[in-house]
């Protein structure tokens, strides 16, 4: 899940859980926003932990120059 999958998810579970009022017969509104944003948040924290490692990685030194490139 990408960082701006995350925050889409975090966004549609608030605006879910903090601005709808209407009733559905056998679906909470609220616990349905709270999912969302629950797994919005999972998503963000797995996507921060991936591009930092991955920004970690740097690659090893460069070769040393071949005697073909005089």
């Amino acid at each position: 899940m990408s960082l701006g999958a995350s925050l889409f998810l975090i966004a549609v579970g608030a605006i879910l859980h903090f601005a709808v009022t209407a009733t559905l017969a056998g679906i909470d509104i609220q616990v349905v926003g709270t999912i969302l944003m629950v797994i919005g948040g999972i998503g963000f924290v797995i996507s921060l932990y991936f591009y930092f490692a991955n920004r970690r990685a740097a690659p090893g030194p460069p070769p040393p120059p071949s005697a073909t490139y005089r």
